[in-house]
């Protein structure tokens, strides 16, 4: 006859909040670098078509330049920033703003997951 499994000396295994709390943690940090990411493609676009002057009539290009303005202008004032959309030029502060969001976007990461140094 097998024992009855229902008494066992085991001791009823406590849940831990900190393991709970943990995986949603590591979500929290991809989605910062999820939106870091797509901070820096978008200034990166908007290099891309201030350097070969892209024509700001055209719809697409209108639509980067108005979503990309808010996230460059911070840095505008670094380089004396004058606005000259289809004349090609290098633009200096959407680089500075790649650089500067990247590396907030990693930061912020790095301190959601700091007791997991494996997922970031």
């Amino acid at each position: 006859m097998q024992p009855n499994n229902q008494y066992t000396d085991q001791a009823p295994q406590k849940t831990n909040n900190n393991q709970n709390r943990q995986p949603t943690l590591v979500i929290l940090a991809h989605l910062v670098w999820i939106i870091g990411v797509v901070i820096a493609i978008i200034l990166a676009i908007r290099f891309l078509l201030i350097l070969f002057a892209a024509n700001s009539a055209n719809g697409f290009v209108n639509f980067i330049y108005t979503i990309s303005y808010p996230l460059a202008r911070p840095f505008f004032g670094i380089f004396n920033y004058q606005i000259h959309y289809g004349v090609s030029r290098v633009e200096f502060a959407s680089l500075v703003g790649i650089a500067i969001y990247s590396i907030v976007a990693y930061l912020i990461a790095k301190i959601l997951t700091i007791n997991h140094p494996q997922t970031i």
